[in-house]
């Protein structure tokens, strides 16, 4: 981005947001995009997506595959890409920005600042293994809960988190509160 775009950039908004993440060839690309270690060049990413879209091989692919896919991203999606500051893109390689990073949340309905629902209830099941070993060698004192108790506890915080997220999942459900999510 030049210095004069620079300045006139401003950050997309939540419906241009969603809008870029519509289309399936968009989101292929910034999944590719993400997984590479380097700039992708515009060949390579149309053979990804293509084979991903077909569900293929890059090596099974046929050629009218590959220009149908590779027109598509240079004509449309890499320019809307690009334009909301999502990629940079010099008509040869294709790679993430740092504001890139905010579609995340879009991808995965989490509220900002919150942590995704799996990676929390990989967190409890990581304690609630952690503290049921202890009960078990001894290091957790059981005297003033039972072997059960624990148990129980654990159980508790569970199915108090899965009743929060339910509650949490439906206000960002659409149609379900006066103004959508």
């Amino acid at each position: 981005m030049s210095l004069t775009d620079q300045r006139k950039y401003t950050p997309p908004e939540k419906d241009e947001l969603y809008d870029l993440l519509s289309n399936h060839r968009r989101r292929y690309v910034i999944h590719f995009c993400k997984r590479a270690e380097r700039p992708l060049t515009l060949s390579d990413l149309a053979e990804k997506v293509a084979a991903r879209e077909q569900d293929k091989t890059v090596a099974e692919l046929t050629s009218a595959e590959r220009k149908r896919v590779y027109t598509s991203l240079q004509q449309t999606h890499l320019k809307r890409l690009a334009d909301a500051g999502m990629i940079d893109y010099d008509g040869d390689e294709v790679e993430l920005t740092d504001d890139a990073a905010q579609l995340d949340v879009y991808l995965d309905v989490v509220p900002e600042g919150s942590i995704p629902w799996g990676v929390y209830y990989l967190g409890l099941s990581g304690l609630s293994a952690v503290v049921l070993a202890g009960v078990w060698v001894d290091v957790v004192p059981t005297g003033f809960l039972p072997d059960l108790g624990w148990a129980a506890l654990i159980l508790a915080a569970f199915l108090i988190s899965a009743v929060v997220q339910v509650v949490q999942s439906r206000r960002y459900r659409l149609g379900e509160v006066d103004e959508p999510p």
